[in-house]
């Protein structure tokens, strides 16, 4: 079992650079590689910037974790003594097989090359280097130092080893909100775990805000049936990620899984138009003076959400990542779900209800036309409620 030392992130925007950070506190020597010097030096005055307010509190010595630290512009010198690679750039899987070719062709033997893609199949970008079974996904949830989870993910020809090394080096990875949760992805398909989980709630929502584009129902109304539960609204969260990010995904999902996850025509337009969220300073609110605080007190209800769907949508999906072997049992999917969206899982409270909820989805799918929506095999059967 290699002894991991030398940690290298390529991609250093906001999420490398939390991945960065967390990397130097666990006590690695951690170089941080981007094609952009601006961007390596924002992300160094970032970290350091966090590490230095860490210091304030007694938590640690800031300087003792910047002396691990390193920065290159060129990813085929700086992987030359790494143990670990793990790379942060944009999900373009061309430009990730380049990053594993390049580091396949210039690192150690031993090293193993990670990505830290949300979505993207970790077997194809594998494909691109002669060391496949040294090939794994590491998946952070943004921002790595506040959230809990990471998912570690095997491609087809991964080792035992290669994901023992991402499973123990993710564990050894402080967080500042709890105990660190790394869950093991054990078949490499869209999504993963948490993402995948809450996909398909997205083909409720194209059918919301589309819903409201034929009756002329204001978004913020949608907005209002869900309210202030968390620390965004959906729509206001749509924005703060990217209107344009989602229209990707979206894309993603029904290439690789069902063409009902296609975005609706709502998001279609707003991507068109160029209203892509707080990164353009427009989308479903205006960001224009800053992060938008909807008073849904004040905001007429669309009265078009069943919450109980979005769970039912949940649960069917749930249970689809059984019937795949993507995870193990349902209570890794429901502590994953925690750990990486601070939302409860679905199968806590589906194990009891699930008769109705199978019910519910049957009708809403006929009515929404969607076919992915229908249960599957195992949520109709309740079988999942064993595979605990």
């Amino acid at each position: 079992m290699v002894n991991v030392k030398n940690i290298v992130v390529i991609g250093v925007g906001l999420m490398g650079n939390g991945i960065a950070q967390i990397s130097l506190m666990a006590g690695y020597n951690t170089t941080l590689v981007d094609i952009s010097q601006e961007v390596i030096d924002k992300a160094a005055a970032s970290i350091e910037g966090g590490l230095k307010k860490l210091e304030s509190k007694g938590v640690l010595n800031a300087a003792e974790n910047l002396a691990r630290m390193k920065t290159s512009l060129d990813l085929a010198s700086a992987v030359k003594d790494a143990d670990l690679i793990i790379e942060a750039v944009v999900e373009d899987m061309d430009v990730k097989k380049k990053l594993f070719k390049i580091c396949d062709e210039n690192a150690p033997p031993h090293a193993v090359i990670a990505s830290n893609t949300s979505t993207m199949s970790i077997t194809e970008m594998a494909s691109a280097t002669k060391r496949e079974d040294k090939c794994i996904g590491i998946h952070f949830f943004n921002p790595a130092p506040l959230m809990r989870l990471v998912e570690v993910i095997a491609g087809e020809k991964s080792s035992e080893e290669s994901m023992e090394i991402g499973v123990n080096v993710s564990k050894s990875l402080p967080c500042l909100r709890g105990d660190r949760y790394v869950a093991k992805v054990l078949k490499d398909r869209p999504g993963f775990i948490v993402n995948r989980l809450n996909a398909p709630g997205g083909i409720y929502m194209n059918y919301l805000l589309d819903t409201c584009l034929e009756k002329g129902i204001p978004f913020e109304s949608l907005d209002a049936d869900f309210g202030s539960r968390g620390p965004m609204s959906p729509l206001v969260l749509s924005d703060y990620t990217g209107i344009d990010t989602g229209f990707h995904v979206r894309n993603y999902y029904a290439d690789t899984l069902h063409e009902d996850f296609r975005p609706g025509k709502v998001i279609t337009k707003m991507f068109k138009e160029g209203k892509h969220g707080r990164k353009s300073g427009q989308g479903f609110y205006d960001w224009t003076k800053g992060r938008p605080q909807p008073d849904f007190s004040k905001i007429e209800k669309a009265g078009l959400v069943n919450p109980g769907v979005f769970l039912a949508i949940s649960l069917n999906e749930g249970c689809r990542i059984l019937e795949e072997g993507i995870a193990s049992g349902w209570k890794i999917i429901d502590d994953a779900n925690v750990a990486g969206m601070n939302a409860p899982g679905p199968f806590e409270y589906g194990i009891k209800n699930w008769e109705g909820l199978v019910k519910l989805l049957e009708e809403f799918s006929e009515k929404m036309g969607r076919e992915y929506l229908k249960p599957c095999d195992l949520f109709r059967s309740g079988k999942f409620v064993d595979m605990k």
